[in-house]
């Protein structure tokens, strides 16, 4: 029993986690698509242009965002008590998500925004 009330907490947990890293990633995309969007409308940028200066303007908080949240699992990566067997792997796989998400964000999303969005010049 007490086996199994451990295994539904660790894997209740896990979860949360991996929630807690997709909804970074997802935030910190909708963040710069939205921004995009904005450079867009608002100056009057074609794609490709509002892709790039968003980038380069919101690397900043991207990078604070998902610094943030990897700080907050470096006690569970550096643990050696009760737990650190479990507590170890999983802050590991959630640093290095927020890591990946973080380049992904900020060089596949204006490159995809480039490509996918409607009215863009053909060619260019």
């Amino acid at each position: 029993m007490a086996v199994g009330a451990w295994l539904h907490l660790t894997e209740r947990h896990a979860h949360e986690h991996h929630h807690a890293l997709f909804g970074v990633a997802v935030l910190n995309g909708v963040v710069l698509v939205s921004f995009i969007r904005k450079l867009q409308t608002d100056a009057g940028l074609s794609p490709e242009d509002a892709a790039e200066r968003a980038a380069q303007a919101r690397l900043r908080p991207v990078l604070m965002t998902a610094l943030v949240a990897s700080l907050g699992f470096v006690p569970m990566a550096l643990a050696t008590g009760a737990g650190a067997e479990v507590q170890k792997p999983l802050a590991t796989v959630v640093i290095g998500g927020l890591v990946t998400s973080t380049l992904l964000t900020l060089v596949v999303v204006p490159t995809l925004y480039r490509w996918f969005t409607p009215g863009r010049a053909e060619g260019a």
